[in-house]
């Protein structure tokens, strides 16, 4: 009997491995105690004040459909940023948003350019598409060879993904190198800045690519409420682009796909700010105190701007893996390359590092 035909380009997609959660006592080697995932990069922190105040009240009429236009959302956000409201699109986390660009852009027959390794998801989303990828190696120091990047750019590109921070190394990509960059790439290939992890840069260098979009229509920003903002559970993401663009985002958008719920838990967001700049200090100080204590064990640490830390262990990655997990905490390991680990509570970090220094005495 025959099946339904698909489309070729499913064939081979490498299927999205989200974070483990933590092992449960039962599942053997874990020891008494809480266990930590540290595997997600997701906020350790409960929702900010007023947010889930708001969230309740809008699952009173969860019988309704949300507004189609996210209206309250995009009027909020852009007064945030200062910038038009048709100039904002919003989707499921930023992700969402992402594959809504590729279905705008990219076909059989195109290209789409990442480095790698970067976020997982551009390779799933871009052979979604249909179109092919175009993968750069990073530099030895873990950094996106933007000069690599321009070279692979053909008259097949049609948009580049630039991942500032890069997710999972933490390393990020400075204003002058990010221009010299974008002067490069010709003006009908759309370059994305995947901002993700924007509130957690510290360096002065580091572009807000919000800033970059305005003088450039071949450039959008992605930016989520997943991760500083800690609603990675409700899957609420956006975009700022030229209108175009931004047009094209809410053609390719599922109809009704962001909740009311995420809609508003956004806006209550937006609106505690002082609480949320404060988690946000309060994390950076941990990722210092992360590195800091890595870097002192002996191992390599990229410098990161993001709310977690990148290590190099190439063979011996899963074996670090199950390390953790048999201390209490789970981190996301990438093949035989290296392992993530998600800056969390402070409990976590110090299990964390003790697992760390532990298994580098074994090297």
């Amino acid at each position: 009997m025959s099946t339904p035909k698909l489309r070729a380009e499913l064939d081979g997609i490498p299927t999205y491995k989200p974070g483990r959660p933590p092992a449960t006592a039962d599942e053997g080697g874990v020891p008494a105690g809480p266990a930590f995932k540290l595997s997600s990069n997701e906020n350790p922190y409960p929702p900010l004040p007023g947010v889930l105040e708001a969230a309740t009240a809008a699952a009173a009429a969860f019988n309704r459909y949300p507004d189609l236009a996210c209206s309250a959302l995009t009027e909020e956000l852009a007064g945030r940023f200062g910038v038009p409201a048709g100039h904002i699109a919003t989707g499921t986390g930023s992700v969402g948003v992402a594959q809504q660009l590729l279905q705008a852009t990219s076909g059989p027959g195109d290209e789409v350019i990442y480095a790698w390794r970067s976020f997982e998801a551009y390779p799933i989303i871009t052979q979604i598409s249909g179109a092919a990828s175009v993968r750069v190696p990073l530099t030895p120091g873990e950094h996106h060879d933007l000069d690599a990047m321009a070279d692979a750019i053909t008259p097949r590109t049609r948009l580049v993904f630039v991942c500032n921070p890069n997710n999972p190394t933490g390393t990020v990509v400075r204003r002058a190198e990010l221009e010299r960059f974008l002067d490069r790439v010709p003006s009908d290939v759309l370059v994305v800045l995947d901002e993700a992890y924007r509130e957690f840069i510290t360096d002065p260098e580091v572009p807000d690519g919000v800033d970059v979009y305005r003088d450039r229509p071949n450039v959008a920003v992605l930016r989520t409420f997943s991760k500083a903002y800690g609603l990675a559970g409700l899957r609420v993401g956006f975009a700022i682009a030229h209108e175009p663009v931004a047009a094209a985002l809410r053609k390719t958008a599922v109809p009704f796909g962001v909740s009311q719920l995420a809609q508003d838990a956004a806006v209550a967001s937006l609106r505690a700010e002082p609480a949320l700049l404060e988690r946000v200090a309060a994390l950076v100080a941990e990722r210092a105190r992360m590195v800091g204590a890595l870097t002192g064990q002996g191992w390599t640490v990229p410098e990161t701007q993001a709310n977690f830390v990148w290590l190099r262990l190439g063979e011996r990655t899963a074996d670090f893996a199950a390390a953790c997990e048999r201390a209490g905490t789970t981190v996301r390991p990438f093949g035989d390359e290296g392992v993530r680990i998600t800056i969390g509570e402070t409990e976590a970090n110090d299990i964390l590092l003790r697992t760390a220094e532990a298994f580098r005495k074994e090297l």
